[in-house]
């Protein structure tokens, strides 16, 4: 195996993030803030990666006719791929769920302001 593919690299990027996010949300957030935040979460956890899981479900099934792949104990790993891009399709379409309830928390507070 050569050297880490970069989407490892941005994958663990994406999950420090929003990691970091858990570790940094105040007691509380005024909306126009919090409207930003989920415009950003709602791309990045729900659209945007409902288009990747696409894209990686795709390259997994391609990737049984570009290289020699084999399971440790002898099943067949056509039908392991296949389990993998059925569950990673219906993430899929859970994430772009997550994106249109984002949409919609984001659109009840896009008239907010607030005063110090």
């Amino acid at each position: 195996m050569s050297e880490t593919p970069l989407i490892v690299e941005h994958a663990e990027a994406a999950y420090e993030a929003i990691r970091s996010i858990c570790h940094d949300v105040p007691a509380a957030v005024p909306a126009p803030h919090l409207y930003r935040v989920l415009g950003d979460l709602k791309n990045a956890a729900g659209y945007t990666q409902a288009e990747a899981l696409g894209k990686l479900a795709s390259a997994l099934e391609r990737s049984l006719s570009e290289y020699d792949v084999y399971e440790d104990d002898g099943a067949d790993p056509k039908l392991r791929v296949k389990s993998a891009v059925k569950a990673m399709r219906l993430a899929a379409e859970h994430a772009s769920k997550v994106g249109e309830a984002l949409d919609a928390a984001q659109t009840a507070i896009n008239r907010q302001g607030y005063r110090d």
